[in-house]
């Protein structure tokens, strides 16, 4: 599943009929008739699904659905009941069938554990082939999971409703009752009942279609492959389409809104290119006759990896030719490419249990630039890696992280999982790993696990097994040479050379999934010597009430040890040298007479370096007076590295800030970026504080450094892939900031796009600039809103809603607030991109948290407790304060909750980190910051 900035799904504990709460542990039977007869949430192992038949008739007048399926069992132990999952469905008609006779079962229901007891008064006896049959009804989900009402409006205004499903992670379960975990892993021949005026589409093709009374008609799909039940997918609605087929002969097919339909062409041959390429690498065949991509109108996540359904946000998915900037092309091809990802790591071969989540998505999200690198070139998305690590690694600094491999028992722990740590540190170890191991070994060691493992379910371990046996001596004889040479040539320098069974990925690997944070590498620069020392890197340290000293777990973290794969180059030499660290303290020879040495070569690894104050000197020393010398990447590291090191006071900002004075003569995307993402949150710090002195030195600051880069775009669509993002940030970026030039040519466009009704044809890369310069004016944000209203592009659309939530219309942000709530106009899966954007908003942090609690239990029923959008929304919202007067508004708010309202979840914690490592900032640095800039400004002067 690709996670957009948004959420997914609430565990239901409570008990309605006793009107009371029931914990977890509770396993009673909802009638009071009987004890339910287990006693764990996870389903017992007596029982394994082989094949359900399963049809759904959905009503889309009454919004809801009745169903019936038949489940072919294999009876492990001999048993009296049937142990399975069920969810708000009402369940009748239960029988037991076997070749000799049928048997009614009685129904118990734990609605707490979502379990639903299949009772026999006779033994189901072991190795006998059974099949239970059910039929069940329920409403349409108003949530974004399981069996859910979805609708759009054409553009005379008529509505229009379909039905669509998402079960990942514990939905399927809501949906048809089903053994509703991973690791039961089955066939599914699907039947879907639906009315003329309408289509239903499936995991697998349509095989017939038969009338029937009532005038509806029964769409009978061919049978699936062995999958879990997260992957079942199926939508009514009165979609079109558009196909072609791969190379191999596999059909594709993108389905929209027919208004909608001549926005899918680049989906379309994305995922062709993409399947091809999958194919090729993996060197497994795509294993079904189909792959259809869905863009449904209302879709809380990005996209969901269905095995030959794939589904998406509209927005992540249609592309306009003439309307979308390449930012919009970028992130469509980066989400086809994830999901289709996933149709081998997470539907082929399926992580055992939640825990281990990242298997699927860690995978999911490195394929991403590995695929679209071979793919499409053009769109430069390597420059866009660096940024994944960093987002992980800002969740990871905080002592309320967890690590990648993490035990989790209820839905809510499994929804918490869908979050950075999962997605994008799981990506970055394993790009850290692939350059330790060269790309060509680790594909064949990867190859290797798909193959072994195909149609199974597995844990981290495995993929570890299959990485280092590809050094065992049986495989090596007609092994590639790049194969044998990094099993038994490669020296690591640290005094050991790796060969045979002596290479062992998994103690190398284990060291960053199963500890949470990541370390800093400390150098100390002696002669021809380097002292590397390790040590974690924790922003938020907890203290004990008496001494002030860290705690003793907190001393205890820090002194975790990685098995690190660092590389290194120096001013001597071009080429990249390896060496593993294995302890907390290591040596490392270099040439003599080197005047630098850079480590972390193009940011490959999951760590940071501090250089020690010599060290920062003379990397500040490089920069300023050829900072060519290292690539763009290496200089982003740098921005990157000294500003966490000064948060965590090891450093003094006067070090960071003297680093990006060389900014002024940076040009290239992935080091502009990552100045900016260092440079903008403070100032964003500083904008709360209401400071104007220090806010107006921040921002003359940040407007020099990039006054040339800024003036040199030009307002058109020219340009590399990069150039073209890089172009669009600068843009709005000085807008915001009322740089003058910027204003005056976006308030231009804008006047004459508004004159003309928007039927101008503006550059697309410039727009989000226009419109946000247009934003300021009630006029200009009506008319915005209005066009935004009737518009069909997604694109268009989605930049005018960044606009809208800009703006520094108070009262238009807290309106536009409330219309994402109502859900008429602007979705509510919308919502919580619109309520993140205001906060960091200074018009408008202040109506978004008071937003936020007063639709608190309104937010937590429509996105679910423990999904990734209240997350976002929590720690978004929360991100930027830095008082402690908020910090207790805050925590007064959160610990009011209860734990059915969401008061356990991980990300309350996160917020109070970040608020707390904000305060310590902004007391540590604010005055320093103060002090560094107007010595700077008399420095300047004095210069003129």
């Amino acid at each position: 599943m690709f996670v957009a900035p948004s959420c997914l799904m609430i565990f239901l504990y409570v008990a309605q009929v006793l009107g009371a709460q029931i914990p977890y542990g509770d396993t009673r039977d909802i009638t009071g008739a009987q004890p339910f007869p287990w006693h764990h949430i996870r389903l017992p192992r007596t029982v394994v699904p082989h094949h359900y038949d399963l049809t759904i008739h959905p009503n889309l007048t009454t919004l809801s659905f009745t169903g019936a399926v038949r489940i072919q069992l294999e009876v492990l132990e001999d048993i009296q009941a049937i142990v399975l999952h069920s969810k708000q469905l009402k369940i009748f008609n239960v029988k037991l069938k076997t070749a000799e006779d049928v048997r009614s079962l009685q129904i118990l229901e734990n609605s707490v554990y979502q379990q639903l007891a299949l009772l026999s008064d006779e033994v189901i006896t072991r190795g006998v082939d059974y099949e239970v049959h059910m039929e069940f009804s329920a409403k349409l989900s108003d949530s974004y999971h399981g069996f859910y009402k979805s609708s759009y409006r054409t553009s005379s205004g008529e509505l229009r409703v379909m039905a669509s499903t998402q079960f990942e992670a514990t939905y399927a379960r809501a949906a048809f009752p089903c053994f509703d975990e991973p690791s039961f892993k089955a066939n599914f021949t699907i039947s879907i009942i639906r009315e003329p005026r309408h289509i239903a589409i499936s995991n697998m093709p349509k095989i017939k279609t038969i009338a029937l009374p009532g005038n509806v008609f029964e769409d009978q799909f061919g049978t699936t492959v062995r999958m879990s039940t997260y992957l079942v997918a199926y939508i009514v609605s009165d979609f079109v389409s558009v196909s072609k087929m791969t190379k191999n002969g596999i059909k594709i097919s993108v389905y929209a809104v027919p208004e909608k339909i001549n926005q899918t062409d680049f989906a379309l041959d994305a995922a062709v290119k993409l399947l091809d390429f999958y194919e090729a690498y993996f060197n497994i065949p795509y294993p079904l006759p189909k792959q259809d991509l869905a863009a449904i109108p209302d879709f809380q996540s990005g996209a969901m990896e269905n095995w030959g359904l794939t589904t998406y946000r509209e927005e992540a998915l249609l592309l306009h030719p003439e309307k979308s900037s390449m930012m919009d092309k970028v992130e469509i091809a980066k989400t086809i490419a994830h999901e289709l990802a996933h149709q081998w790591f997470g539907n082929l071969v399926t992580m055992e249990w939640w825990n281990d989540l990242w298997l699927n998505e860690g995978f999911a999200k490195f394929m991403e630039f590995i695929a679209l690198d071979f793919t499409h070139p053009e769109l430069q998305v390597n420059d866009l890696f660096l940024e994944k690590c960093y987002h992980a690694m800002e969740v990871d600094s905080l002592n309320s992280s967890h690590p990648i491999s993490t035990p989790v028992e209820n839905p809510t722990e499994i929804q918490e999982m869908f979050d950075q740590v999962s997605y994008d540190k799981g990506a970055c170890i394993l790009n850290m790993l692939k350059e330790f191991m060269t790309p060509e070994v680790f594909e064949i060691g990867i190859i290797r696990y798909l193959k072994r493992h195909s149609y199974q379910n597995t844990v981290s371990s495995h993929l570890w097994e299959s990485l280092t046996d590809i050094c065992s001596s049986n495989d090596l004889q007609d092994a590639p040479l790049k194969q044998k040479a990094f099993c038994f040539k490669r020296n690591l320098q640290s005094g050991d050379d790796y060969y045979g069974d002596k290479f062992d990925i998994k103690t190398i690997m284990e060291t960053w999934t199963l500890q949470k944070g990541f370390p800093i590498v400390n150098v100390d620069f002696r002669s021809r010597k380097l002292m590397l020392t390790q040590e974690r890197y924790l922003k938020t340290v907890a203290k004990t009430k008496t001494t002030g000293s860290p705690s003793k777990n907190t001393e205890d973290a820090l002194k975790k040890v990685w098995q690190i794969p660092l590389t290194y180059k120096t001013s001597d030499s071009d080429t990249t040298q390896h060496f593993l660290m294995k302890s907390g303290v290591d040596l490392l020879r270099i040439p003599q007479g080197v005047s630098w040495i850079k480590m972390n070569v193009d940011r490959s690894g999951y760590y940071i370096v501090h250089y020690g104050k010599d060290g920062w000197k003379s990397m500040i020393n490089l920069l300023q007076k050829n900072h060519t010398a290292l690539s763009g990447k290496d200089r982003a590291s740098l921005i990157h590295d000294v500003f966490r090191l000064v948060s965590i006071q090891k450093l003094k900002l006067e070090t960071a800030l003297e680093l990006s004075t060389y900014l002024s003569k940076e040009t290239d995307v992935i080091a502009v970026t990552q100045a900016f993402s260092e440079l903008v949150p403070i100032y964003k710090l500083i904008q709360r504080k209401e400071a104007a002195l220090l806010e107006n030195g921040m921002k003359t600051y940040m407007l020099d450094l990039f006054k040339d880069l800024i003036d040199n775009q030009t307002w058109d669509d020219s340009g590399s892939s990069s150039q073209r993002m890089l172009r669009s940030y600068l843009l709005l970026f000085a807008c915001v900031r009322n740089y003058t030039p910027c204003v005056t040519k976006a308030s231009k466009l804008f006047n004459m796009w508004k004159e003309s009704d928007g039927k101008m044809s503006l550059p697309v890369d410039v727009t989000l600039a226009v419109y946000a310069v247009g934003a300021e004016t009630p006029e200009g944000w009506d008319f915005l809103f209005e066009f935004y209203r009737r518009s069909l592009q997604e694109s268009v659309r989605s930049h005018i809603k960044i606009a809208l939530t800009i703006s520094p219309l108070h009262q238009k942000l807290t309106w536009i607030l409330e219309q994402s709530l109502l859900g008429e106009i602007m979705k509510t899966q919308d919502l919580p991109g619109i309520l993140v954007s205001i906060s960091r908003n200074p018009r408008g942090h202040r109506a978004a948290w008071d937003f936020l609690r007063a639709n608190w239990q309104t937010l937590i029923k429509k996105f679910e407790i423990g999904s990734s959008s209240i997350a976002y929304m929590v720690t978004g919202v929360t991100g930027l304060y830095s008082t402690k007067t908020m910090l207790k508004s805050v925590e007064k708010f959160f610990s009011s909750l209860k734990e059915e309202t969401g008061s356990e979840m991980r990300c309350i914690q996160q917020a109070y980190d970040t608020i707390s490592d904000n305060i310590i900032w902004g007391e540590t640095n604010f005055p320093v910051l103060l002090s560094w800039l107007k010595k700077r400004q008399m420095q300047i002067h004095e210069d003129l």
